[in-house]
């Protein structure tokens, strides 16, 4: 049997008797007639003396079963209660919470999960609306509605806010059907919103974004490289994610503990790059005014991500070369030498092989980074990854500095779709962000994400790119319909498992 509260109608009214009470009640669902309804379990915990100032009651009509889903809470700081009564009587079959302080109202969202919002204001101030905008940007999936007087209309500050985080606004006084039906609009599009988002297996993995096959074959080759405590190479373009292939290996290894380090080999000044890298004794060099511990030894029992290795110097890559081979390094001023227990990954966007053939790169060096091979596919050969990225970084972007934008016009996911992308994943955040912070319309238009509409028509594919492709899924497809077995593949091909193997290792394929 519920109980109601025998006193006078106020917000607050128990808060005279029970301090905090009207607090921790305002959380219950409440009636048009009664301040609040509560089991007797819960006033009983709180030590209210029932019969003293609480009735048991028949007259709470439950919110039907059709709609029993359907909660909305109302945030209610310094409200007048009647606007708070006016709004219950307008809302019959809805469940409401409510909640008089910003503590309150995220405790209901963490334990409830309301879809719809109602903030009444009356007097905002820039503190009160301050804390209103970190309590609805908490609630990413949910519609939010103000209701408002007037006068706050006419607040620039509180015009922004009003614009940027609600689905809409209701202005005093209350009417009570337009309310119900604005409620219901907002309910619906917050379904809508549920249904939109995938889940995080089809988003990505290792805190990278993409669902493409191409993908998806990367995760899996991932997954098999911290079996294996040995020498890794990253390979792919600039923008593509190596550092974030790199953590998630260093993540799921054995050496998850130990620190992971990361050094740009083409960032660091050429007659500094040793020192980094192995350290130096003091007084080794002029300004050596004390030891310095170098990158690799500060990884000591975790990982150094060596990334742009590809840009260290010829006569650098001897001593690289002879601490992977012994895992001894020595200080730049020192004899002495220090055993280092750590695996090396490396990264490059260069054709390291390319490079080798060149006399740009020494070839003993190579063999011993690439061990482990991990390439990461450039934007442009992840099918349907660009929308989803531009989707799920716009989201965030907005989130965080509480913008206007809604979303992207059709015409600017066309685009995207056709860019050619030179700079990869990091060149579609940077234009996305820019997008979302400048932009002054409520999509995302061509114009704002600085591309032209010329890039529709897409440099045409040369006849050796067409080539490769075909023939990668050719391999891929064989191997599929083959269970991976080598020779049933290059039979079908038609070509001597000798040449499949070939043209693996040059595509970089493997079986799954």
């Amino acid at each position: 049997m519920p109980y109601c509260w025998k006193g006078p109608v106020t917000q607050n009214a128990t808060d005279d008797v029970y301090p905090g009470l009207g607090l921790k009640a305002a959380a219950s669902v409440i009636d048009a007639r009664y301040l609040l309804a509560v089991g007797e379990e819960r006033l009983v915990r709180w030590g209210v003396r029932l019969n003293e100032h609480f009735e048991e009651t028949d007259r709470l009509n439950p919110v039907p079963s059709a709609v029993k889903d359907r909660h909305v809470l109302v945030l209610t700081p310094k409200t007048d209660p009647t606007t708070l009564w006016g709004v219950v009587d307008a809302l019959p079959e809805w469940g409401i919470f409510t909640a008089s302080s910003m503590q309150t109202a995220r405790d209901i969202l963490r334990d409830r999960s309301p879809r719809v919002g109602l903030a009444l204001i009356d007097t905002p101030t820039s503190r009160s609306l301050r804390d209103m905008e970190e309590v609805i940007l908490e609630s990413p999936t949910m519609e939010w509605i103000a209701l408002v007087s007037r006068p706050c209309l006419e607040m620039p500050g509180f015009a922004r806010l009003l614009a940027g985080v609600f689905y809409d606004h209701h202005s005093l006084p209350i009417d009570q059907e337009r309310l119900s039906i604005c409620l219901g609009h907002a309910y619906g599009k917050a379904l809508l919103r549920e249904a939109l988002p995938p889940g995080e297996d089809e988003l990505g993995r290792f805190n990278m974004v993409g669902a493409s096959s191409v993908m998806r074959q990367m995760y899996r080759d991932l997954l098999k490289i911290p079996r294996v405590d040995a020498a890794v190479l990253i390979t792919g373009e600039s923008g593509t994610g190596k550092e974030l292939a790199a953590h998630a290996i260093h993540d799921l290894s054995v050496r998850r503990e130990g620190p992971f380090v990361a050094v740009n080999c083409g960032a660091l000044p050429t007659h500094l790059i040793q020192s980094e890298l192995f350290g130096h004794e003091k007084g080794a060099f002029t300004g050596a005014h004390q030891r310095k511990i170098g990158r690799i030894e500060a990884a000591q029992d975790g990982t150094i991500f060596l990334d742009e290795i590809g840009d260290l110097p010829l006569e650098l890559q001897v001593n690289l070369l002879r601490f992977l081979e012994d895992r001894c390094i020595e200080r730049v001023g020192s004899s002495q030498k220090i055993t280092v227990r750590v695996r090396v990954i490396a990264a490059t966007h260069v054709d390291l092989e390319k490079a080798v053939h060149e006399g740009r790169f020494r070839e003993d060096l190579y063999y011993r980074l690439n061990v482990l091979h991990l390439r990461m596919p450039p934007l442009r050969e992840r099918e349907g990854d660009i929308e989803l990225l531009a989707h799920t970084y716009f989201d965030r972007f907005v989130r965080e500095k509480n913008l206007r934008a809604r979303g992207f016009s059709q015409e600017a996911l066309q685009v995207m779709r056709q860019h050619h992308w030179p700079g990869n994943v990091r060149e579609l955040i940077n234009r996305v962000q820019r997008a979302v912070v400048m932009g002054e319309n409520r999509l995302v238009t061509v114009a704002d994400l600085g591309l032209e509409k010329r890039t529709i028509r897409r440099e045409a594919t040369t006849l050796a790119h067409a080539r490769t492709r075909a023939e990668v899924e050719a391999i891929r497809g064989a191997l599929r319909s083959n269970n991976d077995n080598v020779s049933e593949a290059a039979r079908q091909l038609g070509v001597s498992r000798i040449t499949l193997y070939r043209l693996m290792s040059k595509f970089h394929l493997s079986c799954s």
